[in-house]
């Protein structure tokens, strides 16, 4: 991918939970990662420290869509690092450096401790910065504590209109009524999942702008 802003960028560090006790998601996470956005990848998601998937960005959408792809399994404590990265960048994500993966770091650490299992962290901002890492926190922790309560039936709805035009044409996909889908949309939040994504990018794009080196 092309880097708009050069040297402020978005990385994940997600390490799987329980990786002694069950079998390795890393591969297939990674997999699946580079398959759906690899074109808005700076460089391929990887493997990092064994159990942990690393990725770096500079779009907020992508940081967003992945976090909560992984979240919705449960299975991984993703640390979201802002900030800047060195310039240019080098074949693989492993050998990358910058705030971001530092903060990145500090991130997922925190994340193991956070109800969610997901933490945001600034690379060096500034003292009068806004928004800061915890403002985006506070929108996405609820989020996502939304996210978690979403029934199978609203998940599957949610799968279904990524790629139905209309209620109406998921409706025919699930063999059920327009209404029956429109009550279905209503219980899943699908309106209030998607105001709170686009406020959340925004939320991203100006936490990246106040990302500075000391």
């Amino acid at each position: 991918m092309e880097i708009k802003d050069e040297g402020l960028m978005f990385v994940i560090s997600a390490d799987q939970r329980g990786s002694r006790a069950r079998e390795d998601l890393v591969g297939p996470a990674r997999e699946a990662i580079n398959d759906q956005f690899g074109d808005s990848l700076a460089l391929p998601a990887d493997r990092n420290a064994g159990d942990e998937i690393q990725l770096l960005t500079d779009s907020a959408a992508t940081v967003l869509d992945i976090t909560i792809m992984l979240a919705r399994t449960g299975n991984w404590s993703i640390g979201i690092g802002v900030g800047t990265v060195r310039t240019p960048l080098p074949g693989a994500v492993g050998e990358a450096t910058g705030d971001a993966f530092i903060a990145a770091r500090d991130a997922v650490t925190a994340a193991k401790r956070r109800q969610t299992r997901v933490a945001v962290r600034g690379g060096n901002l500034t003292d009068a910065a806004w928004p800061t890492a915890e403002d985006a926190q506070s929108l996405l922790d609820p989020l996502l504590e939304l996210l978690r309560r979403r029934s199978g039936q609203g998940w599957e709805l949610h799968d279904v209109l990524t790629s139905a035009p209309t209620q109406a044409d998921a409706a025919q996909v699930l063999g059920i009524t327009a209404a029956a889908v429109s009550d279905r949309a209503k219980v899943a939040a699908l309106k209030i999942e998607r105001d709170a994504r686009k406020a959340l990018v925004r939320l991203l794009e100006n936490l990246a702008t106040t990302a500075t080196t000391p």
